[in-house]
């Protein structure tokens, strides 16, 4: 069991908050305002009223104890980056802060932040990707150019072994999984793709477009 700190109990926190109780994690929600504060309450173990600016009253929470500290300040950046420096200064031990643009993303990695997030672009990014094509239903961004799919199959590999296809040697990516109806199966070189399988697949995106036309 993990413990977390948050400090901005707006709708980001929020999410955040709820997901890791749900996970079971032991959370932890600081905000100036009283009524996030009530909002935030029944998905948290704990929360406090207070200035995640002052350094006085991030001293009394002890934050090198927590796993990880997230701020999810939102649109007060200066607030953001003020509160990233200080949880770097007083030891935590991880800090994910949120952003809302490449600027802003730079200067919190230069004071303190190990990561930085921005929902909005990446959703944005993830909706405009998703729905471009018709045969993408999904897809996991995993580190540098290496992405995870989730993509209908091209109707010209119906009644084709993953061996005829050849897929890995032609197109340097590998296909983990197929969903077929409500079974997931884990391919050998001897499955036959059947229409309206669904296969995750793993690769550098400029690969996994090619084999799949994107």
């Amino acid at each position: 069991m993990k413990s977390v700190l948050i400090i901005g109990a707006g709708q980001f926190g929020t999410h955040i908050a709820k997901r890791m109780e749900e996970l079971r994690c032991e959370v932890m929600a600081v905000d100036n305002n009283e009524e996030c504060i009530n909002e935030i309450m029944p998905y948290v173990t704990n929360a406090k009223i207070g200035d995640g600016t002052s350094e006085e009253f991030l001293r009394t929470l002890g934050v090198n104890d927590y796993d990880v500290c997230f701020v999810t300040l939102g649109s007060h950046f200066q607030s953001s980056l003020e509160t990233t420096s200080l949880l770097s200064e007083l030891g935590a031990k991880k800090v994910i802060s949120r952003a809302t643009n490449d600027v802003q993303k730079k200067f919190l990695l230069r004071n303190g932040a190990d990561e930085v997030v921005y929902p909005e672009k990446q959703t944005a990014f993830r909706i405009a990707t998703k729905y471009a094509y018709d045969n993408i239903l999904d897809f996991f961004h995993l580190d540098n150019d290496y992405y995870i799919y989730e993509l209908k199959v091209p109707r010209d590999w119906y009644g084709k072994s993953l061996l005829q296809i050849d897929i890995r040697k032609k197109y340097r990516i590998n296909i983990l999984t197929i969903k077929r109806s409500s079974e997931v199966l884990i391919p050998s070189a001897n499955t036959v793709i059947q229409p309206d399988d669904v296969a995750f697949v793993l690769g550098e995106l400029q690969d996994i477009q090619k084999s799949f036309k994107l």
